[in-house]
Order: C-alpha cells, then structure tokens, then sequence
C-alpha cells in the first residue's frame, strides 16, 4: 500500500468515526502518518476530556486498523 493510499484509508476510518465526536460537538483531524504511527488531533468538545479517552483511542485505532492493518499505533495530541 502507497503513502497515498493508506493516507487515503486512515481518512475513510476517521470519516466512519467522525459523527460520533461532531454530535457531541467535537471532531478529529489526521496530521499525519510516519513510520507506521498515526497521529491525530481531537476538537471541540473532544479535547482534553479524559472521561472516555482510553475508550476513544482504542475504538478509533481499531477503525484506522479495520482500514490501513499496517498501522502499528495511534497518538492522539492535543491542540
């Protein structure tokens, strides 16, 4: 798989999870992919609420990975 190609798929993944944050008036952003790591960055109401931030992380690193199975790991950062 290309650089293209599984950027491609990581932005599929994050568009599958992305209606769930918006509804809660937050969102997610790809900043980028590099060696293997993706990270991104929450949004809104997203950013910095540690109530359900393990849960997050592992539900959007298993739909990047149902997408791009390459991918070793996800960071999510924070703006």
């Amino acid at each position: 798989m290309t650089a293209q190609e599984t950027e491609k798929n990581v932005e599929k993944a994050l568009e599958e999870i992305r209606p769930y944050l918006v509804s809660d008036g937050g969102n997610i952003k790809l900043l980028s992919i590099e060696n293997n790591i993706v990270k991104v960055e929450l949004e809104g109401t997203c950013n910095g609420c540690s109530v359900n931030q393990m849960t997050l992380k592992y539900g959007v690193e298993a739909t990047i990975k149902k997408y791009a199975h390459r991918l070793k790991k996800l960071l999510i950062l924070a703006n």
